[in-house]
């Protein structure tokens, strides 16, 4: 009996268009067998107008309703992989039930983490052994554990909505959760002989990296294994000569007493006593380890040459992506500067505009150079306050002593000089209270 493979990694940063390029096939890394990509299945039919995985997680986070904004560091996208031991994997494609084994993965994922929440499912069959690529946005709805945590501690005295859409990895991949989703595969998984690892065990599952780590490591111990037996084998060979060279000496000197009897008695005791033949065998089974050694670093050289090549197989085809990526950037790039040159002086007008607390639609109509009425409070860096205005028009113009450059005006003044007028109003009011007071105390002490 066998065991599957239930693996969760977070998607970070704003994209995961690498995972995708890998998943949709659009770069071939070393490992894939081209001849069987055609068996690769989409197990999930994308929306309308959605024609890639990358779009798909977009498409699910701006239809869920999500209130709050989202930031430029939390996860979009959670990969779930769902496989099994080779052997097992491959019994399962033997008896024609891959596509059963398919659906009850994708039911259990859908009972999970909710059917609108997998927005893609790729069968691969063109690798080694047929696995899963499932991707998960992970929305929850609720308050936040920490603000549950408060409610519980009566550091928060009033309660929050519990029906509130939150994008939140953490929720999903916790401690207690990741236990029980292997529990609940194991469950759907027993029909088809593939169990669940030891609850609790310290097995880890090695990178590509690491892999490469420990056949170096494994090819220089057995490069110093091989030296020690040539060592011990030089060692052999001399203690060999030395007891040939005594077998010599002794019939010398046999010779001078009795040349026949000496040396049969001498070779005779030397032979009996096993050392020759011993050292012999030593010699013999230092080769045969020399040998077997020899063997083993050619099959692990061989290992690392071919890992060797897919690894520059795969940087190769990331590194052309990249200057793909790169190009088109620039090409972009070089488009807006040819048709809107003026985008880069309007950019930081526009964050000065929310800075200053105009919504994002007042902001996109400035930008486009069009009046904006609008009445409530600017704040003000430089006076650190806000000023309240009941009916006042905002416009961005181009700057008479600069022509290529533009600022913001307000009511006919450049932003600056509207605050300055602002707070000398404020002031003049301030000193007009402020005399009234003084004569009505002056009042009051007559």
């Amino acid at each position: 009996m066998g065991y599957f493979t239930l693996d969760f990694k977070k998607a970070k940063g704003a994209s995961d268009a690498r995972m995708s390029d890998h998943i949709e096939r659009k770069v071939i890394a070393s490992n894939v067998d081209a001849t069987r990509t055609r068996l690769n299945q989409e197990l999930i039919k994308l929306p309308k107008g959605v024609n890639e995985r990358d779009e798909a997680i977009s498409h699910r986070i701006k239809s869920a309703g999500i209130k709050r904004k989202i930031t430029p560091d939390q996860v979009r996208a959670v990969r779930i992989m769902l496989s099994g031991t080779h052997g097992d994997m491959m019994k399962i494609q033997q008896d024609g039930r891959t596509r059963e084994w398919c659906n009850d993965s994708m039911q259990w994922l859908y009972k999970t983490f909710g059917q609108e929440n997998i927005v893609s499912a790729v069968l691969h069959m063109d690798e080694t052994t047929p696995h899963i690529h499932a991707t998960l946005v992970p929305i929850v709805t609720g308050e936040r554990r920490k603000a549950q945590k408060e409610q519980e501690e009566g550091k928060r005295t009033y309660r929050k909505k519990n029906n509130t859409v939150r994008l939140c990895a953490d929720d999903i991949l916790n401690r207690e959760k990741l236990l029980a989703y292997h529990d609940s595969y194991a469950k759907a998984m027993e029909k088809y002989g593939l169990q669940r690892g030891v609850r609790g065990s310290e097995a880890r599952h090695t990178t590509t990296t690491q892999y490469y780590r420990n056949l170096q490591r494994q090819n220089e111990v057995l490069q110093s294994n091989i030296q020690e037996f040539q060592q011990q084998e030089k060692e052999a060979e001399k203690k060999l000569e030395q007891v040939k060279n005594e077998i010599n000496t002794q019939k010398l000197k046999g010779a001078a007493v009795n040349a026949t009897t000496a040396i049969a008695d001498s070779v005779s005791s030397l032979f009996g006593s096993g050392k020759v033949k011993k050292l012999e065998e030593e010699k013999e089974q230092l080769k045969k380890n020399i040998s077997e050694l020899n063997e083993q670093v050619a099959i692990v050289q061989k290992e690392k040459k071919k890992s060797e090549v897919r690894l520059y197989n795969d940087m190769d085809a990331l590194n052309k992506k990249h200057q793909e990526e790169m190009a088109q950037s620039n090409h972009k790039q070089e488009q807006i500067n040819t048709y809107f040159p003026y985008v880069n002086e309007l950019i930081p007008l526009a964050t000065q505009c929310r800075e200053l607390g105009f919504t994002e639609e007042m902001t996109r109509q400035l930008v486009n150079l069009q009046p904006v009425e609008f009445k409530g409070n600017l704040y003000s860096k430089e006076y650190r306050q806000k000023f309240k205005t009941e009916h006042s028009m905002a416009i961005i113009k181009r700057n008479p002593e600069k022509k290529e450059k533009f600022h913001l005006c307000i009511d006919g003044m450049t932003i600056l000089e509207w605050f300055k007028m602002k707070f000398q109003e404020i002031k003049q009011k301030l000193n007009v209270t402020s005399k009234m007071e003084n004569g009505l105390n002056r009042g009051l002490k007559i």
